[in-house]
Protein backbone atom coordinates (compact mmCIF):
# COMPACT_ATOMS: atom_id res chain seq x y z
CA UNK A 1 0.00 0.00 0.00
CA UNK A 2 1.47 3.51 -1.30
CA UNK A 3 1.51 6.21 0.97
CA UNK A 4 -1.79 7.92 1.62
CA UNK A 5 -0.66 11.38 0.69
CA UNK A 6 0.02 10.09 -2.59
CA UNK A 7 -3.37 8.99 -4.00
CA UNK A 8 -4.93 11.85 -6.39
CA UNK A 9 -8.30 10.72 -5.31
CA UNK A 10 -9.92 9.21 -1.97
CA UNK A 11 -12.99 6.97 -2.49
CA UNK A 12 -15.52 6.50 0.70
CA UNK A 13 -18.23 4.50 1.24
CA UNK A 14 -20.94 6.19 3.60
CA UNK A 15 -22.65 3.96 6.02
CA UNK A 16 -20.16 2.01 8.09
CA UNK A 17 -17.48 4.28 6.86
CA UNK A 18 -18.37 8.12 7.66
CA UNK A 19 -21.07 7.73 9.67
CA UNK A 20 -22.29 5.03 11.87
CA UNK A 21 -25.65 4.11 10.24
CA UNK A 22 -25.10 0.31 9.28
CA UNK A 23 -27.74 -0.33 12.11
CA UNK A 24 -30.00 2.18 11.22
CA UNK A 25 -31.00 0.85 7.91
CA UNK A 26 -30.85 -2.23 9.21
CA UNK A 27 -33.63 -1.52 11.88
CA UNK A 28 -35.41 0.35 8.75
CA UNK A 29 -35.62 -2.44 6.30
CA UNK A 30 -36.70 -4.74 9.46
CA UNK A 31 -39.54 -2.01 9.67
CA UNK A 32 -40.60 -1.60 6.30
CA UNK A 33 -40.45 -5.73 6.00
CA UNK A 34 -42.73 -6.04 9.07
CA UNK A 35 -46.05 -6.00 7.43
CA UNK A 36 -45.40 -9.54 6.12
CA UNK A 37 -44.43 -10.97 9.04
CA UNK A 38 -42.05 -10.77 11.74
CA UNK A 39 -40.48 -14.02 10.01
CA UNK A 40 -39.88 -12.69 6.44
CA UNK A 41 -38.91 -9.26 8.19
CA UNK A 42 -35.63 -11.10 10.08
CA UNK A 43 -34.69 -13.42 7.30
CA UNK A 44 -35.05 -9.93 5.06
CA UNK A 45 -32.67 -7.94 7.19
CA UNK A 46 -29.90 -10.98 7.41
CA UNK A 47 -29.98 -10.60 3.64
CA UNK A 48 -29.43 -7.19 3.55
CA UNK A 49 -26.26 -7.67 5.86
CA UNK A 50 -24.99 -10.07 3.75
CA UNK A 51 -25.68 -8.18 0.80
CA UNK A 52 -24.13 -4.87 2.12
CA UNK A 53 -23.62 -1.63 0.16
CA UNK A 54 -26.49 -2.82 -2.52
CA UNK A 55 -29.22 0.14 -2.90
CA UNK A 56 -32.24 0.43 -1.06
CA UNK A 57 -34.27 -0.45 -4.64
CA UNK A 58 -32.89 -3.73 -5.58
CA UNK A 59 -33.00 -4.91 -2.16
CA UNK A 60 -36.97 -4.30 -1.78
CA UNK A 61 -37.27 -5.81 -5.52
CA UNK A 62 -35.85 -9.02 -4.11
CA UNK A 63 -38.30 -8.85 -0.68
CA UNK A 64 -41.62 -8.58 -3.49
CA UNK A 65 -39.99 -10.24 -6.51
CA UNK A 66 -38.51 -13.51 -4.33
CA UNK A 67 -38.85 -13.77 -0.56
CA UNK A 68 -42.88 -12.62 -0.52
CA UNK A 69 -43.81 -12.87 -4.04
CA UNK A 70 -47.69 -13.01 -4.45
CA UNK A 71 -48.37 -12.03 -1.00
CA UNK A 72 -50.75 -8.95 0.07
CA UNK A 73 -48.62 -6.56 1.35
CA UNK A 74 -47.29 -2.95 1.60
CA UNK A 75 -45.91 -2.03 -2.68
CA UNK A 76 -42.80 -1.07 -3.83
CA UNK A 77 -43.48 2.67 -3.31
CA UNK A 78 -44.85 2.10 0.34
CA UNK A 79 -41.60 0.27 0.89
CA UNK A 80 -39.40 2.72 0.13
CA UNK A 81 -41.73 5.78 1.86
CA UNK A 82 -41.26 3.69 4.95
CA UNK A 83 -37.58 2.79 4.90
CA UNK A 84 -36.41 6.63 4.02
CA UNK A 85 -38.99 8.10 6.62
CA UNK A 86 -36.74 5.69 9.34
CA UNK A 87 -33.31 6.64 7.67
CA UNK A 88 -33.49 10.18 7.31
CA UNK A 89 -34.45 10.76 10.95
CA UNK A 90 -31.54 7.71 11.84
CA UNK A 91 -28.69 9.61 9.79
CA UNK A 92 -29.40 13.02 10.89
CA UNK A 93 -28.30 12.02 14.69
CA UNK A 94 -26.11 8.63 14.14
CA UNK A 95 -22.07 9.41 14.74
CA UNK A 96 -20.10 11.07 12.58
CA UNK A 97 -16.35 9.57 12.60
CA UNK A 98 -13.90 11.45 14.37
CA UNK A 99 -11.44 12.82 12.80
CA UNK A 100 -12.67 13.92 9.23
CA UNK A 101 -11.17 17.16 9.31
CA UNK A 102 -7.91 16.16 10.24
CA UNK A 103 -7.34 13.36 7.72
CA UNK A 104 -8.73 16.18 5.01
CA UNK A 105 -6.03 18.43 6.54
CA UNK A 106 -3.71 15.32 6.14
CA UNK A 107 -4.89 14.54 1.86
CA UNK A 108 -5.59 18.06 1.41
CA UNK A 109 -3.93 17.75 -2.26
CA UNK A 110 -6.59 14.42 -2.94
CA UNK A 111 -10.56 14.64 -4.26
CA UNK A 112 -12.67 13.61 -1.78
CA UNK A 113 -16.05 11.75 -3.07
CA UNK A 114 -18.86 9.53 -1.63
CA UNK A 115 -19.86 6.66 -3.12
CA UNK A 116 -22.84 5.01 -1.33
CA UNK A 117 -25.66 2.62 -2.25
CA UNK A 118 -27.74 4.90 0.23
CA UNK A 119 -29.69 7.54 -2.09
CA UNK A 120 -28.25 10.64 -3.37
CA UNK A 121 -30.41 13.20 -2.69
CA UNK A 122 -30.90 12.22 0.71
CA UNK A 123 -26.90 11.82 1.26
CA UNK A 124 -25.93 15.02 -0.25
CA UNK A 125 -29.24 16.88 1.98
CA UNK A 126 -27.87 14.85 5.43
CA UNK A 127 -24.18 15.89 4.84
CA UNK A 128 -25.28 19.03 4.09
CA UNK A 129 -27.31 19.75 7.19
CA UNK A 130 -24.74 17.96 9.32
CA UNK A 131 -22.06 20.80 8.25
CA UNK A 132 -19.76 17.97 6.02
CA UNK A 133 -20.72 18.39 2.40
CA UNK A 134 -17.75 20.69 1.83
CA UNK A 135 -14.95 17.60 2.45
CA UNK A 136 -16.22 15.70 -0.71
CA UNK A 137 -15.26 17.84 -3.12
CA UNK A 138 -15.15 15.42 -5.75
CA UNK A 139 -18.86 14.44 -5.02
CA UNK A 140 -21.88 13.09 -3.21
CA UNK A 141 -23.00 9.93 -5.37
CA UNK A 142 -25.30 6.61 -4.48
CA UNK A 143 -28.18 4.76 -5.73
CA UNK A 144 -30.03 4.27 -7.91
CA UNK A 145 -27.13 3.99 -9.76
CA UNK A 146 -25.12 1.15 -8.42
CA UNK A 147 -21.50 1.55 -7.26
CA UNK A 148 -19.41 0.00 -9.64
CA UNK A 149 -21.35 2.30 -12.53
CA UNK A 150 -20.87 5.59 -10.04
CA UNK A 151 -17.11 4.66 -10.25
CA UNK A 152 -16.94 3.69 -14.14
CA UNK A 153 -18.62 6.92 -14.87
CA UNK A 154 -16.66 9.14 -12.61
CA UNK A 155 -13.30 7.75 -13.88
CA UNK A 156 -14.76 8.27 -17.60
CA UNK A 157 -15.70 11.71 -16.84
CA UNK A 158 -12.07 11.99 -15.19
CA UNK A 159 -13.22 12.97 -11.69
CA UNK A 160 -11.83 9.51 -10.24
CA UNK A 161 -7.97 10.49 -11.12
CA UNK A 162 -5.61 7.54 -10.68
CA UNK A 163 -4.14 6.22 -8.19
CA UNK A 164 -7.14 5.90 -6.08
CA UNK A 165 -8.21 4.23 -2.82
CA UNK A 166 -11.32 2.90 -1.72
CA UNK A 167 -12.27 2.71 1.74
CA UNK A 168 -15.12 0.33 2.13
CA UNK A 169 -17.05 -1.55 4.86
CA UNK A 170 -18.77 -4.20 2.47
CA UNK A 171 -17.58 -7.02 -0.14
CA UNK A 172 -19.24 -4.97 -2.62
CA UNK A 173 -16.92 -2.21 -1.94
CA UNK A 174 -14.36 -4.67 -2.86
CA UNK A 175 -15.35 -5.35 -5.98
CA UNK A 176 -16.63 -2.68 -6.92
CA UNK A 177 -12.75 -1.07 -6.16
CA UNK A 178 -11.03 -3.53 -8.04
CA UNK A 179 -13.27 -3.81 -11.07
CA UNK A 180 -12.02 -0.40 -11.65
CA UNK A 181 -8.47 -0.31 -10.77
CA UNK A 182 -9.16 1.52 -7.21
CA UNK A 183 -6.78 0.20 -4.18
CA UNK A 184 -8.98 -0.98 -1.25
CA UNK A 185 -8.74 -0.19 2.56
CA UNK A 186 -11.22 -2.76 4.65
CA UNK A 187 -12.82 -0.28 7.81
CA UNK A 188 -14.06 -2.72 10.48
CA UNK A 189 -15.56 -1.19 13.54
CA UNK A 190 -19.02 -0.29 11.96
CA UNK A 191 -19.47 -3.04 9.19
CA UNK A 192 -21.91 -5.37 9.79
CA UNK A 193 -19.60 -8.01 7.75
CA UNK A 194 -18.70 -11.34 10.01
CA UNK A 195 -16.45 -12.70 8.24
CA UNK A 196 -14.02 -9.73 7.23
CA UNK A 197 -11.12 -10.78 8.86
CA UNK A 198 -11.08 -13.90 7.10
CA UNK A 199 -12.19 -11.77 4.00
CA UNK A 200 -9.33 -9.34 4.37
CA UNK A 201 -6.42 -12.00 5.11
CA UNK A 202 -7.68 -14.07 2.45
CA UNK A 203 -6.85 -11.21 0.05
CA UNK A 204 -4.11 -9.51 1.70
CA UNK A 205 -6.06 -6.66 2.24
CA UNK A 206 -5.37 -3.56 4.69
CA UNK A 207 -7.77 -3.17 7.12
CA UNK A 208 -8.36 0.45 9.58
CA UNK A 209 -10.62 0.01 12.80
CA UNK A 210 -11.93 3.65 11.42
CA UNK A 211 -10.76 6.57 9.50
CA UNK A 212 -9.97 8.16 12.80
CA UNK A 213 -7.55 5.36 13.89
CA UNK A 214 -5.64 6.44 10.47
CA UNK A 215 -5.14 10.17 12.38
CA UNK A 216 -5.10 9.52 16.15
CA UNK A 217 -3.64 5.62 16.15
CA UNK A 218 -0.34 5.75 14.86
CA UNK A 219 -0.81 7.64 11.26
CA UNK A 220 -1.37 4.18 9.18
CA UNK A 221 0.35 4.40 5.77
CA UNK A 222 0.10 7.97 6.38
CA UNK A 223 3.48 9.43 6.43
Amino acid sequence: MRDLKSYKTLVFDCDGVVLNSNHIKSEAFRTAALPYGREVADQFVEWHRINGGVSRYVKFRYLLDVMVAGEQGPGFEDLLDTYAREVKQGLMTCEIVEGLEELKEATKLARWMIVSGGDQQELREVFEARGIFSYFNGGIFGSPDSKNEIINREITLGSIESPALFFGDSVLDYKSASLNGLDFVFVSDWSEFKDWKKFCTDRSLISVGSLSSIIFGGGLFLR
